[in-house]
């Protein structure tokens, strides 16, 4: 089985990482880490999308813009690792979405409209963490789970989360051990 680990931790220190590390120990497969903070991800401008179309219309997938799709879609587990920011989750994992949402890679259209998905993964898992607490799981992790399941054909999604890690006073080994314990039941 390949793990695919899509790490959207931008800080150094990063405790969402952290649970991802632990989550990651427990797997005993090939784990293929991609780091969004350090890869050269651009969004899909004018010119990108211009080229992007043009290949895909001719149905040349070798180009290295279609990389990030191949990987996803190769997959047999999804572990996404993104912080809890402003409602969300950092921007880069956003312009990793538009850059793998790739119609004949990772999906295609049915002759209804509707996305049909030619990804091997079946499950995925979200793990976040937050300051404060997290308002809504429909932030963030709603449009995760809803690609995944609306393109990506991903049906096992678990999402774990720890919140209120910088709130004054939060015994903050304990709320990460807890996690820790809701990753081993997954």
């Amino acid at each position: 089985m390949k793990v695919l680990y899509i790490n959207a931790c931008v800080r150094k220190n990063s405790r969402t990482n952290e649970l991802a590390q632990y989550a990651l120990s427990k797997f005993k497969d090939e784990i293929e880490e991609i780091n969004l903070n350090a890869e050269k991800i651009l969004p899909l401008d004018d010119e990108r999308l211009f080229l992007r179309d043009n290949l895909i219309q001719n149905k040349n997938y070798n180009h290295p813009i279609f990389d990030y799709a191949k990987q996803f879609s190769k997959a047999d587990l999804i572990l996404i690792a993104a912080p809890y920011w402003d409602l969300s989750f950092p921007a880069i994992l956003k312009t990793y979405f538009e850059n793998i949402a790739v119609s004949g890679i990772t999906f295609y259209y049915s002759e209804k409209g509707y996305p049909v998905s030619l990804c091997k993964a079946k499950k995925l898992i979200y793990i976040t963490t937050s300051g404060g607490p997290i308002v809504s799981d429909e932030y963030g992790f709603g449009y995760v789970k809803a690609l995944a399941k609306n393109f990506y054909g991903i049906t096992d999604i678990s999402y774990v989360k720890a919140e209120g890690l910088d709130i004054w006073g939060a015994n903050i080994p304990e709320i990460l051990e807890k996690t820790k314990q809701q990753i081993s039941k997954i």
